[in-house]
């Protein structure tokens, strides 16, 4: 798979109730120079989120808009390529980071210097994203070395964007660095959980700051504190619900 935002899934899905997001995963591929149609941002007062599939791993990026402002979660990778597709009129206020691993950091720079907004991240693992455009454990190399963070956030941290808030809940295991964000206000029913879980599974623990007792310890609370009709927008992966997640994923049992 190409390293760009090619697989990006268009039209700024509506959030209304969050049902599923269904209709997401529309597999429709843009490549360099091609007009991404959908991104017009929204006219009816509803917050929307779209995903880009960026990387060597297939990261997923995300956008959320709420009113005239935006969040970007991860860009991992393709950062200038990302900041093309973003719909006109809206700003970004965030670059937010689920934690400090290049394959969702790598892209910072570049969109931070096309589109501006501040670069948040938790203090633990801001050293780590320092080294995000050198190879990796894995072997793999991003855009860029993130910046120094214009802002860190930790427990209970609320950032908002529009008409919606996003709660940090700390989920260390992956990285000592790693959050959970929480959606409150018009993005109730959503949450972004990075690299913590996955569909059918969870982050791994065996990379450097990784802690399999941290992880049991994040995936109970996370179990613990939300909701089960909660959307769940994955690092990698599919998108999924924390109903569907406590029913079938063995880390939840």
């Amino acid at each position: 798979m190409a390293e760009t935002s090619e697989r990006a899934h268009e039209g700024y899905e509506d959030h209304d109730e969050h049902e599923g997001h269904e209709g997401c995963d529309c597999g429709c591929d843009h490549h360099e120079g091609e007009a991404h149609d959908g991104c017009h941002g929204q006219g009816d007062g509803r917050d929307q989120v779209a995903m880009f599939v960026v990387g060597p791993i297939e990261t997923n990026c995300y956008v959320y808009i709420s009113e005239d402002e935006c969040m970007v979660v991860d860009p991992g990778n393709s950062g200038a390529k990302i900041a093309e597709h973003l719909p006109d009129g809206v700003r970004v206020k965030y670059i937010a980071a689920t934690h400090g691993h290049g394959d969702h950091v790598g892209g910072v720079k570049a969109l931070k210097e096309a589109v501006g907004g501040s670069y948040v991240i938790h203090p633990a693992d801001v050293e780590l994203a320092k080294h995000a455009g050198e190879p990796c454990e894995l072997g793999y190399a991003y855009d860029d070395n993130a910046p120094d963070p214009d802002l860190t956030y930790t427990e209970g941290d609320v950032i908002k964007v529009g008409g919606a808030g996003f709660r940090v809940i700390e989920t260390p295991g992956h990285t000592p660095g790693s959050i959970c964000l929480v959606g409150e206000g018009s993005a109730e029913g959503v949450c972004f959980v990075g690299d913590t879980v996955f569909q059918g599974s969870c982050g791994r623990t065996d990379l450097a700051g990784g802690s399999p007792e941290d992880m049991r310890a994040s995936l109970a609370r996370v179990k613990r504190e939300i909701d089960p009709h909660t959307t769940l927008f994955c690092g990698h992966g599919e998108i999924t619900t924390m109903e569907d997640e406590l029913a079938s994923n063995p880390y939840f049992q």
